[in-house]
């Protein structure tokens, strides 16, 4: 993964609605986010809560990305995107790095994929969960 990153440049919600709607693309298989929800979404990145992560190529196009929330040190992601390869895969590698730095202990995907597994994933007992999810937001 470390020579994919080289290929790609990162940033922070600098594109976030286009992000959501590479997300909710039409072409994707189960695609469940409507325009209702985008508007949703936006709303809550308009007030700080919900973020973008994308990756741009060389000719500094968005070929990736993931979109989520955060609330004190979760981060809930909502769903990812790419066009070319390895995209999304380094949008995530960049939003582990800056929730490290920033103390964040949670990092919710909703459901374990075998593509999200090979990056690590893995899945946490409820019991267990709801405590991590407690100290996540502050309610510990």
């Amino acid at each position: 993964m470390r020579q994919s990153e080289r290929r790609y440049r990162v940033a922070v919600d600098t594109r976030f609605g286009d992000v959501i709607r590479a997300c909710a693309s039409p072409t994707r298989e189960g695609v469940w986010i409507t325009p209702q929800f985008i508007d949703a979404y936006e709303e809550l990145h308009r007030l700080g809560w919900a973020h973008s992560v994308e990756t741009y190529n060389a000719d500094g196009l968005l070929v990736g990305g993931l979109y989520g929330v955060r609330i004190g040190r979760l981060f809930a992601g909502e769903s990812m995107f790419h066009l070319q390869r390895d995209a999304s895969k380094v949008a995530l590698m960049h939003l582990v790095a800056l929730m490290e730095a920033s103390a964040m202990t949670l990092l919710d995907v909703q459901w374990s994929t075998p593509h999200l597994a090979s990056l690590g994933v893995i899945e946490v007992p409820r019991a267990s969960y709801l405590g991590l999810l407690a100290a996540a937001v502050g309610n510990s």
